[in-house]
């Protein structure tokens, strides 16, 4: 069975960086489409960014355009975070996908990551 795990956060300061990694144990994320959400305290779950087996990008926040970008290798799928803000504050969860614009999300979800943005 597909295991996903998040790496990768932590505290950082407004205008910092911070880089999480999603990896796969069961199984390869190599054949998946392969997103990112993320849920605040108090909010709902938001998709970010979705990252397919081809390299095909879509995203689906704009609060983090410019800002927040997936890449993929391999072994990993990656959240490149700069420029963050306190609203970046959030628990960080990867997810793969039954088609390539997670839409069609599958039911393996990891324990997520926790990015605090604060000074």
């Amino acid at each position: 069975q597909l295991q996903l795990v998040e790496s990768g956060g932590g505290l950082v300061q407004p205008g910092g960086s911070l880089r999480l990694s999603c990896s796969a144990s069961g199984s390869t994320l190599g054949y998946s489409a392969v997103g990112w959400f993320r849920q605040a305290p108090g909010e709902e779950r938001e998709k970010i960014l979705c990252i397919s087996s081809s390299v095909h990008i879509n995203s689906y926040a704009n609060s983090v355009k410019g800002r927040l970008t997936i890449t993929r290798d391999k072994d990993a799928v990656y959240l490149q975070m700069n420029s963050l803000k306190v609203e970046d504050t959030a628990l960080y969860y990867c997810i793969t996908a039954y088609d390539n614009k997670c839409r069609d999300v599958t039911p393996y979800w990891g324990q997520g990551a926790q990015v605090t943005v604060s000074s």
